[in-house]
């Protein structure tokens, strides 16, 4: 039999997700599980429970995990959130905003959308003023993280606002949850979605949604998705004891428990947090100093990835720099403001102060304009 050995990194992935995972994480995946068996379902309610408790520290909230991609899970948290004579408010300044309204539209699902653009958060007075106009509104969905920017939007404000309204609030907290504080009770969200390859830093292969157990008891049957029935997901989940109704990712599941494991090791969110927060100062502050300009202020940054304006000298291009900075260890992220040209880097994952002041150093290797 062949010896299976873990290759070396070849380069950090500062990215929003997937990212640089640990060797251990790694390794997880190296044996094989049977969806049926009761250790792996065991597992599986353990990262069930592990959720809920980073999620709050009060009791009432469940957590459900889905098969596919961030977005699959925010698909199917809106199409089984949102009955089909219900009305969803999207609050959009960036792309993944915007996709929920996308989600929405071809879902045929009533929405009606506030757009502040790339740059201003969605403001509580706007939404305030969007559900007095509107009644027929019954659930708001917002992006806590937009990582069109890096912006990190204000939940905490926009929440207490939603529910004073009696309306159900939908956080895609995607490229926040793990790595920013967040508590679900005090921003008053009745679900709350991300997925396993982001702050909690595990790898791709399904997402999950968290909820208020007496908000998800009342979607059974709304959705018209098989696959995407969170409802049913969820049912299964709890009568099953930690069963999928159709195969689940086990590699990527026993992955995410050990990621999970590392976190609580590490301190836990609020640890991940700072360490988050000095990377991107550190990140910050050496490309100021090399003469890039970060996109948002100060106030409006997360600590999840940084958006720069490209430079304007001749000679500069972002494939070129991509592939200068990938050949020293970096892999970063292309732009996606529309009406600005930036490019972004990313400060989570498994990476330190350390790498950050190498990646400064190869930034200005790479500089040849």
């Amino acid at each position: 039999m062949t010896q299976i050995t873990l290759p070396d990194n070849l380069y950090l992935l500062l990215t929003p997700g997937p990212l640089s995972t640990t060797a251990t994480v790694k390794a997880a995946m190296l044996r094989d599980w049977c969806t049926w068996d009761r250790d792996y379902n065991d597992i599986v309610q353990k990262i069930r429970s592990s959720l809920v408790r980073l999620a709050s520290p009060l009791p009432g909230y469940t957590a459900v995990l889905m098969q596919g991609s961030g977005t699959f899970c925010v698909e199917a948290c809106i199409g089984t959130a949102v009955p089909g004579n219900g009305k969803l408010l999207v609050l959009a300044n960036g792309a993944y905003g915007r996709r929920i309204a996308t989600i929405a539209g071809r879902m045929g699902l009533a929405f009606g959308m506030i757009d502040t653009k790339d740059l201003v958060p969605p403001g509580p007075g706007q939404v305030d003023q969007a559900l007095k106009n509107d009644p027929a509104i019954t659930h708001v969905a917002m992006v806590h993280c937009e990582t069109t920017t890096g912006m990190l939007n204000p939940v905490e404000k926009i929440g207490p606002v939603v529910h004073s309204h009696g309306k159900c609030f939908i956080v895609d907290a995607m490229s926040s949850f793990g790595g920013v504080p967040i508590d679900m009770a005090a921003i008053k969200a009745d679900f709350l979605v991300s997925s396993a390859n982001k702050c909690i830093q595990g790898v791709p292969g399904f997402g999950y949604v968290i909820a208020k157990t007496s908000e998800i008891e009342k979607t059974k049957g709304r959705s018209l998705s098989l696959s995407l029935d969170l409802f049913d997901q969820w049912e299964t989940m709890e009568k099953g004891q930690g069963k999928w109704r159709f195969t689940s990712p086990t590699h990527v599941v026993r992955a995410f428990k050990t990621a999970l494991d590392e976190l609580e090791a590490e301190g836990g969110v609020t640890a991940r947090w700072q360490r988050y927060k000095e990377n991107q100062k550190i990140l910050a502050e050496g490309m100021t100093g090399l003469g890039f300009k970060p996109l948002l202020p100060e106030a409006f940054q997360s600590p999840v990835i940084t958006a720069f304006h490209s430079p304007q000298a001749r000679g500069y291009d972002f494939k070129g720099f991509y592939e200068r900075l990938k050949s020293q260890g970096f892999v970063i992220y292309p732009g996606k403001v529309t009406e600005i040209d930036t490019f972004r880097i990313g400060n989570i994952g498994h990476v330190f102060a350390g790498d950050m002041q190498r990646l400064v150093k190869a930034v200005k290797n790479a500089m040849t304009w």
